[in-house]
């Protein structure tokens, strides 16, 4: 899931990471960490601690990950910790540099600016620590966590272009929902469009705006509308911003289950799932499993302490329809689960 994008210049969080490391270094105490590992049987390092930052708390999918992610560090003997960024870049620094001169044996971290991420990360790698990159890749890094970026929007443009050759001929109008900020998103944008333009060639693309939070998502498609009223699709980088142009569709008198119309997202958030399952225009949405996402935040690390080659992970991503009614409730309750 691409979540809302705060800007935070680079000089501002580099300068910020250099100075609350010195103020860690030379105020703070780090923690006794030997506790936190110890030998494993194959000869690696056993983790009995890592740390999560998710700098998104705002979203419920945070609390989501907390939660599955929590429990299945329990399984292996594994305490999780948390930051609280607030979505803030600069928060988000502070925070991380404390770890790092704690020394938590393994960091997964969500960079809101991945240029900037790269000194922190070469911190926590030669201090020792297990550093994972999660929604990308750095330089600096032990392992990564992604999301099949690029083909959860080559599943969404193709299935919205089969649409639009079946319903309105191979003919339209199509507004896309982009996001150029991070690698994540850039990706996404690529294969949505990419697959979408070539199998459906005859529907004319009308816009291409930067939109990946709801709110957004509303005012972008709004402003579209007011030019294209006869908008006939609108694909998001993230459901987030779909949604946003979802309800923009509503507000400007389009009936919820208008024959003519497709929206469409990526991420398997629970309003765009519901909506698909209630077959509105809402159509589709490349979705993801809140449980293998948590997984992968407990399982990679563990990876990477055991000596493992190749502990990287690329987690699914499958496109969900109205048809698909188990494989929504599935992860309905999966988003259920970790909010109860």
């Amino acid at each position: 899931m691409t979540p809302p994008h705060h800007a935070a210049s680079r000089r501002q969080f580099l300068t910020l990471s250099a100075a609350t490391a010195l103020a860690v270094a030379g105020c703070s105490a780090p923690q006794n960490t030997a506790a936190s590992t110890k030998p494993s049987a194959s000869g690696g390092t056993h983790l009995t601690k890592i740390g999560l930052d998710y700098p998104f708390t705002q979203l419920p999918l945070y609390s989501t990950l907390v939660k599955l992610s929590t429990a299945q560090a329990e399984q292996h003997g594994i305490s999780l910790l948390t930051t609280s960024d607030n979505a803030g870049a600069d928060t988000q620094a502070g925070n991380l540099n404390i770890w790092v001169a704690r020394k938590v044996p393994a960091i997964v971290s969500f960079p809101m600016v991945f240029e900037a991420a790269e000194p922190i990360a070469k911190a926590a790698l030669d201090a020792g620590l297990i550093w994972v990159t999660y929604g990308g890749s750095l330089q600096h890094q032990s392992a990564d966590i992604q999301f099949s970026f690029r083909q959860g929007g080559t599943l969404l443009g193709e299935a919205a272009a089969q649409w639009a050759e079946q319903h309105l001929g191979g003919k339209g109008k199509i507004a896309f929902l982009t996001d150029s900020t991070i690698q994540l998103g850039r990706e996404r944008t690529e294969g949505m469009i990419d697959a979408f333009t070539k199998a459906a060639p005859g529907v004319d693309v009308v816009a291409r705006e930067q939109a990946i939070d709801p709110d957004t998502g509303l005012s972008k498609s709004k402003a579209i509308l007011a030019k294209h009223p006869d908008l006939n699709i609108v694909l998001g980088v993230t459901d987030a911003a779909a949604y946003g142009g979802f309800k923009a569709l509503q507000q400007a008198g389009r009936a919820k289950d208008d024959a003519k119309t497709f929206v469409g997202g990526q991420d398997g958030s629970a309003p765009s799932l519901l909506a698909v399952k209630q077959g509105t225009f809402y159509r589709a949405s490349a979705a993801l499993a809140p449980k293998d996402i948590a997984a992968a935040i407990v399982d990679v690390p563990r990876a990477v302490a055991a000596g493992k080659a190749d502990p990287s992970a690329q987690v699914p991503i499958t496109l969900v329809q109205h048809d698909d009614t188990a494989r929504i409730d599935d992860l309905l309750a999966q988003n259920a689960q970790g909010t109860s």
